[in-house]
């Protein structure tokens, strides 16, 4: 399994892979970001993004006045930059979004540890049934991602889970 925690992956991955891996090294989007431990989650990692798939990257805040602040002298110069707070699973979230080269990139911030979230938690499941099934699955997730469902439902689908399917993915044995 590859370890998402480093980006180094990226470099020998598909053409929009390595195009992320350079936006986000030229750029130290990462680098700036160490002290919140990030993680980029989402479907560029796991090779189901379409075409207006942004980067998705995980942080964990201890004071969140601090990493709002953070965010904004890091990237509130970047174009599109927008930054705002929201409650996601009854978690103070702060989300922040802003595009660099040909990626639109958002910041994700929770007072959880990153590997305990459920963006990095969900990419680990969708990743290992991905390495499970074959190649025509990976295709039909992501025909059924360009007509706009998301990659959980998208998986829930296939999968034929019911119910919620955020929760049932994590709960998912391959």
């Amino acid at each position: 399994m590859i370890d998402f925690t480093d980006i180094s992956y990226l470099k020998t991955g598909n053409q929009k892979q390595q195009l992320a891996f350079e936006v986000l090294t030229k750029h130290k989007v990462l680098e700036n970001l160490s002290t919140f431990d990030p993680i980029l989650v989402g479907t560029i990692p796991i090779n189901i993004d379409v075409k207006n798939s942004d980067l998705d990257i995980i942080c964990c805040w201890k004071n969140k006045s601090e990493f709002i602040e953070k965010i904004k002298s890091l990237f509130s110069k970047e174009n599109h930059f927008t930054i705002r707070e929201n409650v996601i699973n009854n978690q103070e979230s702060v989300i922040a979004n802003f595009h660099i080269g040909d990626f639109e990139i958002e910041i994700f911030g929770q007072n959880i540890p990153t590997q305990q979230q459920n963006g990095y938690r969900h990419m680990l499941v969708e990743a290992q049934i991905l390495h499970c099934k074959d190649e025509n699955f990976r295709l039909e997730i992501i025909k059924l991602k360009e007509k706009g469902i998301k990659t959980e439902p998208a998986f829930g689908l296939l999968l034929g889970l019911k119910g919620n399917v955020y929760e049932e993915l994590l709960d998912y044995k391959v």
